[in-house]
């Protein structure tokens, strides 16, 4: 059960924001408004979840990413999300679920796993050669920045998400066989 109940009657700016979140999504799931009890926490996270429009990654590499991250993290409610927005994203359901274990039958998108894993488990401490790998994989600096962001980005969610044990309203996506950061 949720320590924080969904906010039924936010004030003015929390209804806002999660009037952008429904247009955007189509409903306002419980992360949304459980935040929205705290329009400042909120609207952080509606402008990390819209700010990524302008990434030169893939909508559907930036779920993988964050799967990768919850799956580090623990997270059940991220990867139930996760999950289904990368289903709306055409990436096959086998694929996601190993994206939990940040693995992917693309080299591409393995470097860009592999590396998103490191920053989470060194928790932004990596080496040089990590960098350099991902960079060799053919990702530009910037793409490397918006990997470190979402993975950042998405820690958050996944913190929150358990700190408040947010009830899931997607369908769960189990974690139990997927291995934790240190």
């Amino acid at each position: 059960m949720s320590r924080i109940q969904p906010n039924t009657s936010p004030d003015a700016k929390s209804q806002d924001l999660l009037s952008g979140v429904k247009k955007m999504l189509g409903s306002t799931p419980n992360m949304f408004t459980t935040l929205a009890h705290s329009s400042s926490s909120l609207g952080f996270a509606v402008a990390g979840f819209t700010g990524f429009g302008a990434s030169g990654l893939s909508s559907g590499l930036r779920e993988q990413l964050a799967l990768t991250v919850a799956g580090a993290n623990g997270c059940e409610y991220c990867a139930s999300a996760h999950t289904m927005l990368g289903k709306m994203n055409k990436i096959a359901e086998n694929e996601l679920a190993n994206n939990l274990n940040a693995k992917s039958d693309d080299a591409k998108t393995q470097a860009a796993l592999t590396f998103a894993r490191k920053v989470v488990d060194a928790r932004g401490h990596v080496g040089d050669g990590d960098v350099q790998a991902v960079r060799t994989a053919g990702y530009s600096d910037s793409e490397i920045l918006d990997i470190v962001t979402i993975v950042a980005f998405n820690t958050f969610t996944n913190y929150i998400n358990e700190v408040v044990k947010t009830d899931i309203d997607f369908p769960l996506v189990s974690l139990k066989n997927v291995a934790k950061a240190a």
